[in-house]
């Protein structure tokens, strides 16, 4: 079982439907258990992109871990005795923790990671996140959650109601969605992917920052929900990715198929007043942004106010060698904001 299909579902065997359920539900609680365990001996870590994790992992000294970061952090295998035994027990309960035989004795891996944002810890997937349901979060997270916190200050700062219903499209481990349903507590946050394992961390993750307000729906964009909303946030996958994994493959002309996608689902379900923050990456072919273009198209089609911004103009400059950028030039990450006008 791959550590993606562990946050999908209950471990399998020769149990009953019953017995499976309640195998599942003692799984859930021993992640919330060690999660719970883990932040109160102090952890933090910042997540990077998997090519400095790679490049941090290949220095010598870093192939095995010295400490309960490297192990649940920085992804790396370790000794039986390094960490407390109490946490080393919570990872086998939660069926997170591989072991295999060493020359030495057994050695032991994480099949999660824990990472740092807003003062909570997110469950997500270990590296390298090659499965093609891998539940991912790096920095690009913690841009897009920046996003649309500011987002949220703005509102607020312009007098604007805060919102009521709230859908986080792609959610993945649900960090922006939970960091809005943080700061609006009395709102409706639904959390929609089409990724069983992306839900289930987002419920373990909302769980783990206490939040109530909250619900994770399989859907294809909006297809599963009903209904308008006041603020619609996505940062959904943009890359071109020959695996097609479902966290990065974006479809479509450059990638952008996907966050296209998400503006035609924003223009259909934007109540009135209601915004779409959305976080992606729009490939430059000779200075032209062909995203820019079409997501613009979309907008003003719906009669949506909308504005664009490059968030920083080159991001992935090694994704340029993959033949499907042949004609790319830059990947810029990008903010587009649309609003539908308030009723009068």
């Amino acid at each position: 079982m791959s550590d993606t299909e562990l946050l999908s579902r209950p471990a399998t065997g020769s149990s009953a439907p019953g017995e499976e359920a309640r195998s599942g539900g003692s799984q859930e609680e021993a992640l919330l258990a060690l999660v719970q365990a883990v932040r109160a001996s102090g952890y933090r870590f910042t997540t990077v992109t998997p090519a400095t994790h790679a490049r941090v992992n290949a220095r010598p000294g870093n192939a095995t871990a010295r400490s309960l970061r490297d192990v649940l952090g920085w992804s790396r295998p370790f000794a039986q005795d390094l960490i407390p035994t109490q946490i080393t027990a919570l990872m086998e309960r939660a069926g997170v923790l591989d072991r295999s035989e060493g020359p030495d004795g057994p050695v032991f891996k994480a099949k999660i990671r824990l990472s740092s944002l807003d003062d909570e810890l997110f469950l997500h997937a270990a590296y390298p996140p090659l499965a093609a349901d891998s539940v991912f979060f790096g920095p690009d997270t913690v841009r897009f959650a920046e996003a649309v916190t500011g987002h949220l200050e703005e509102r607020a700062r312009s007098g604007q109601p805060a919102p009521r219903r709230v859908a986080d499209i792609g959610c993945g481990s649900g960090a922006a969605g939970i960091l809005v349903a943080k700061r609006v507590p009395e709102a409706e946050i639904v959390l929609v992917d089409i990724n069983p394992a992306a839900l289930r961390a987002a419920t373990v993750n909302a769980r783990l920052a206490g939040v109530e307000n909250v619900r994770a729906v399989h859907s294809d964009m909006l297809t599963g929900v009903e209904g308008s909303f006041d603020l619609i946030v996505s940062n959904p996958p943009f890359m071109v990715d020959a695996g097609g994994r479902a966290y990065r493959h974006g479809g479509g002309p450059l990638g952008a198929g996907l966050s296209l996608r998400v503006v035609e689902a924003a223009a259909e379900r934007l109540a009135p007043g209601g915004s779409l923050v959305l976080f992606t990456g729009s490939a430059i072919v000779d200075g032209h942004d062909g995203f820019r273009e079409e997501a613009g198209a979309i907008c003003a089609q719906a009669g949506l106010d909308w504005s664009y911004r490059e968030f920083d103009p080159d991001e992935y400059g090694e994704e340029l060698d993959d033949p499907g950028y042949a004609e790319a030039e830059r990947i810029a990450l990008v903010i587009l904001t649309a609003t539908r006008p308030a009723s009068r």
